[in-house]
């Protein structure tokens, strides 16, 4: 089975990487430190969450998104490095570690509470049509994709 944001064991398993988690946690790549990471990752789950609304992307991008939807899906591949993201979600600013720490999660409890009322959005800018499924599949693969990146 599939790793989910649905399934309670995969999001204690997050949760509990998530407290490990400090201040200088050291990455692996990219340039975000670890307040900025967590932060970014709560407005990934914001998405789905409905309190955050992407802009639509060119065609041939959302193309690739969706290609890319199904490819991790039938491969359970790994998102790559320095992939790049809509400006929506981008953190170069300044944040404190608990606050970012708390931020990441209460959208994470809001999601969880989201998706047992089947409350998700049916699509996504990037990725097109999405299913409950899609939603805890992605969801997890990106926080998965980020603890990994500070070692966690």
């Amino acid at each position: 089975m599939r790793k989910s944001l649905h399934n309670l064991s995969d999001v204690n398993e997050i949760i509990n990487r998530i407290h490990l988690l400090h201040e200088n946690s050291p990455r692996k790549w990219g340039s975000m430190n670890v307040s900025q990471m967590m932060v970014h990752c709560a407005k990934i789950l914001e998405i789905p969450n409905k309190n955050l609304q992407l802009r639509h992307p060119h065609f041939l991008i959302r193309l690739i998104g969706v290609t890319t939807k199904y490819e991790l899906k039938i491969f359970n591949n790994g998102i790559p490095h320095n992939m790049p993201t809509f400006q929506e979600v981008i953190v170069n600013e300044t944040c404190d570690f608990l606050e970012s720490k708390r931020y990441l999660l209460a959208t994470i409890d809001e999601y969880v509470w989201n998706a047992s009322q089947n409350n998700l959005p049916k699509t996504h800018q990037l990725f097109g049509k999405m299913t409950k499924f899609d939603w805890g599949f992605l969801e997890y693969k990106h926080l998965h994709h980020h603890l990994k990146q500070f070692n966690v």
